[in-house]
């Protein structure tokens, strides 16, 4: 039940960025923002089981691209998070996503899908993964991937900040959160 709870209000999460995203949408709302380090702790003004999220986005100096980002909202009615990580296209789908930190490396995270700004993983994980990020010593982690050609890398995030910005965001969160209305059964 939990899982199924957690994965409608997750594909809810995701459908709302969708249709927020639709040309012919109106302008989506704009976020609350506060700046902790290198994190962006956005609580956005809709009715929603996880308003709040953290944010970091690391883009190529040069270009201007993006190269990589991650968010991770919490959803206080089943005590869980989403993580999304976008990374550049021409990855190898199989190979998938592995986050480290410290002594942490995340298991194997899949890819959902890609568009033509990047490959995501959109996915529900433990709080343990999230607590093994915020106490990673060191100010950085990697987020560890592999090209079509076979070729790995190791693209860097900054964790400075990440605690404080994981502990706002999950009490914005807890304060703001509207909890989806139970399904009813069809008489």
């Amino acid at each position: 039940m939990m899982k199924t709870v957690l994965a409608g209000a997750f594909m809810g999460l995701m459908t709302g960025a969708a249709l927020a995203q639709a040309p012919d949408a109106a302008p989506p709302a704009k976020p609350e923002v506060k700046t902790v380090q290198d994190w962006a702790v956005r609580c956005f003004p809709v009715q929603s089981a996880s308003p709040c999220d953290i944010f970091q986005e690391l883009d190529n100096k040069n270009t201007g691209q993006r190269v990589i980002s991650m968010s991770i909202a919490f959803y206080p009615s089943v005590n869980r998070h989403a993580l999304v990580v976008a990374v550049p296209l021409d990855v190898s789908l199989a190979k998938g996503v592995k986050l480290q930190a410290g002594s942490y490396t995340s298991p194997l995270l899949k890819y959902r899908r890609c568009d033509r700004n990047g490959c995501y993983v959109e996915v529900a994980v433990d709080n343990g993964m999230i607590e093994s990020l915020a106490r990673s010593s060191g100010d950085s982690g990697k987020i560890n991937i592999a090209a079509d050609n076979g070729k790995a890398y190791a693209l860097n995030f900054s964790l400075k900040g990440f605690a404080a910005a994981h502990d706002d965001m999950v009490s914005q969160a807890r304060v703001k959160a509207k909890t989806p209305p139970a399904p009813t059964a069809n008489p």
